[in-house]
């Protein structure tokens, strides 16, 4: 059994069960928009952070493969902050109206907007159009390789709801999904996209396998029941040796794109700083294995949103390397 208790009833002002405290949809949006920013996940910020934070990975990595920088890098840099939030926001609107019927039965989800009828299916879909278009027009202006890539990056977001429906690992749609900023960032600096941007994007995929196997852990019971699969279900209690198997793939493959991206034209002191990020974020990961409890749902909960700072570390020191 799960070491917490049920999320309550869906509360009476829409507040969703697993939102940030005091966040500032509830607290100061205006009342006709709160039910439209829960649906974009406003309310719960993390979700905006794991996809951007690939983003500037790409393009810090990618500065560090040509020895450049331009006003332009920093456009991408701002961007790609407008684009994780919209885009964000227009994905998870696209998996609330696919997953309604599922949320509505999962104690988590059923004080979402959709299943708790704060908003109908035909206004979501408004919305979420609004905010791919408004993504659309910020990506009109990259190059043409990286319109091209953002328009691709469509199709595993528009899989990854259906993918707990046909695959224990949907864990890796979501990890194609929110990864996919790290190649559009190189490639808006670069106008091509290189090997060491694949390879960046492959350890941001092990990440995510990593932070989402501890985030669905979540609902395993309900899962369960209602038979929708994930990874936090296949692994059950082997979860700690799959994470470690993460991990070390997480760090290998970053610690491999940065070698690749700046061996050739940073200095050896940049380089130095540059390789210590992918090991101080393996050092993170492993103090979150070190609180795991896959039956406290609010410790994994707790675990899920210091993902932030774990990615965040190694763009510190990719960020120091650039200034060597």
């Amino acid at each position: 059994m799960q070491d917490s208790a049920p999320p309550p009833e869906p509360d009476a002002n829409g507040v969703v069960a697993d939102a940030y405290e005091l966040n500032w949809v509830d607290q100061y949006a205006p009342a006709a928009t709160r039910p439209f920013l829960r649906l974009s996940r406003a309310d719960r910020p993390i979700g905006t952070w794991l996809l951007l934070i690939p983003c500037w990975w790409g393009l810090s990595l990618a500065m560090l493969y040509d020895g450049q920088a331009s006003w332009f890098d920093l456009w991408i840099f701002i961007s790609c902050g407008l684009g994780a939030f919209l885009m964000r926001g227009a994905g998870c609107t696209w998996n609330d109206i696919t997953d309604r019927d599922i949320d509505a039965k999962v104690a988590r989800t059923r004080s979402r907007p959709i299943p708790s009828g704060q908003v109908g299916v035909r206004a979501a879909t408004v919305w979420m159009v609004a905010q791919a278009l408004i993504s659309f027009l910020i990506l009109l202006t990259f190059n043409a390789a990286a319109i091209r890539l953002g328009v691709l990056a469509l199709i595993p977001v528009a899989i990854y709801p259906f993918a707990k429906r046909f695959t224990w690992w949907p864990q890796v749609f979501l990890g194609l999904a929110f990864n996919w900023g790290a190649l559009l960032a190189w490639t808006a600096h670069t106008g091509r996209l290189d090997a060491p941007a694949v390879v960046l994007y492959l350890a941001g995929i092990a990440w995510t396998l990593f932070y989402d196997t501890i985030y669905a852990h979540q609902d395993t019971e309900d899962d369960a029941l209602i038979g929708v699969k994930s990874t936090a279900r296949l692994f059950g209690e082997n979860t700690n040796h799959w994470l470690r198997r993460f991990l070390v793939c997480t760090v290998g493959l970053m610690g491999i794109a940065v070698i690749y991206a700046a061996v050739h034209t940073a200095s050896v002191p940049a380089l130095a700083v540059a390789i210590v990020g992918p090991w101080a974020m393996g050092w993170h990961m492993a103090w979150q294995l070190r609180g795991l409890d896959i039956h406290n749902t609010q410790k994994m909960l707790q675990l899920f949103r210091v993902n932030r700072d774990t990615g965040i570390i190694p763009l510190l020191f990719f960020a120091l390397a650039l200034l060597l």
